[in-house]
């Protein structure tokens, strides 16, 4: 974390404080009268807890579920009846409380609030949620400067956050200030061959073969990165070049292991590709997601380290076992011929 944005966040923990004191201020002179107090001063002890921890927090991965229970207390609070007018003080401390919650709304808007909205969210739509309320300070910068890194960072939160109108201006943009731009190259270029799914128009045969030089070329200058082979892999599939397109994805998972994107497009291919062999059909429909493409192991473990037998390598295909799910609905002659190619693999060894 750079300086700057800890001073923002030290300060904004002060602000969060120094408001949850004047918010708890009834609290520590609550009146006898007050049924609710017990619970009232339990969730606003709650709630000053976890906006402590989250002023001192070091530990990212521990935010969403600290501000989804701050959040939860707040609601608590809200929920419960007005508590009885304050003997006295009673007008000052609510300007001090309009004030505080003023500042507080100002300058929290883009981190607490946010949050907050976020929790319920999965990873990915919050990031895309994240990437989108970015925008228009990025747009503005790279206007305003003119800079290629300016206007890769807006082109990078715009085609994250699927606003790809903007994506497509700012990586042109980029690419007319360094043509070398790996990411502006092939992220245009599969913006540009899936436009039609996009827009609902057919894209020309000039302007796919564009898009492909453009994922081609982003390809080239960085091999090495996952999303070059992953879209590179796409674009091959689109023009029915199956098996450069498998080694492309093969190439992606490669570099990811984690990589899930290409998955439903990795067994499609695989099953066009294993016509001839009925076992390696449904292998690479069912199997070779998790087994790899050779049964040689990768999310799930080698197949051709395996020393079950037929029938228990059949028990664990139609029952499931642990993470194995089961297929059940395999016909006879499928289950068959994929144990032949299990068995032969077996014997093959590494």
């Amino acid at each position: 974390m750079t300086g700057p944005v800890l001073l923002n966040v030290l300060l904004l923990g002060l602000v969060a404080l120094a408001c949850v004191w004047l918010v708890t201020e009834p609290l520590r002179t609550r009146t006898p009268d007050d049924p609710d107090a017990p619970e009232r001063a339990r969730l606003g002890a709650e709630r000053d807890r976890l906006y402590a921890e989250l002023a001192a927090l070091t530990d990212e991965a521990r935010r969403p579920d600290l501000e989804r229970r701050a959040a939860l207390a707040l609601r608590g609070l809200d929920a419960l009846p007005p508590a009885p007018r304050a003997r006295r003080g009673t007008r000052t401390l609510a300007l001090a409380l309009l004030g505080g919650a003023a500042l507080l709304t100002a300058v929290g808007a883009v981190t607490f609030v946010p949050r907050w909205q976020l929790a319920s969210l999965t990873a990915d739509e919050a990031a895309n949620v994240q990437a989108a309320l970015k925008l228009p300070a990025l747009k503005a910068q790279a206007q305003r400067s003119g800079r290629a890194e300016d206007y890769l960072a807006w082109g990078k939160a715009a085609f994250d956050s699927n606003t790809f109108d903007q994506a497509v201006t700012a990586y042109g943009n980029a690419l007319k200030l360094d043509p070398r731009q790996p990411e502006a190259l092939r992220r245009l270029g599969i913006l540009l061959l899936t436009r039609g799914e996009q827009t609902g128009q057919a894209i020309s045969a000039e302007d796919a073969q564009r898009a492909a030089l453009l994922i081609r070329t982003g390809a080239q200058l960085a091999p090495q990165e996952p999303e070059s082979q992953l879209l590179l892999g796409f674009a091959l599939a689109r023009f029915g070049e199956d098996q450069a397109a498998l080694a492309a994805l093969e190439r992606y998972r490669t570099l990811d292991p984690k990589g899930r994107d290409a998955d439903e497009l990795i067994t499609a291919l695989r099953a066009r590709l294993n016509t001839s062999d009925p076992g390696l059909r449904v292998y690479a429909a069912s199997c070779a997601s998790c087994h790899g493409p050779a049964g040689g192991g990768g999310v799930g473990p080698s197949l051709r380290e395996s020393t079950l037998t037929r029938a228990a390598l059949s028990q664990v295909i139609t029952q499931g076992k642990g993470a194995m799910p089961a297929y059940p609905d395999l016909k006879p002659a499928e289950l068959a011929a994929l144990l032949n190619v299990l068995e032969g693999w077996q014997r093959e060894g590494q």
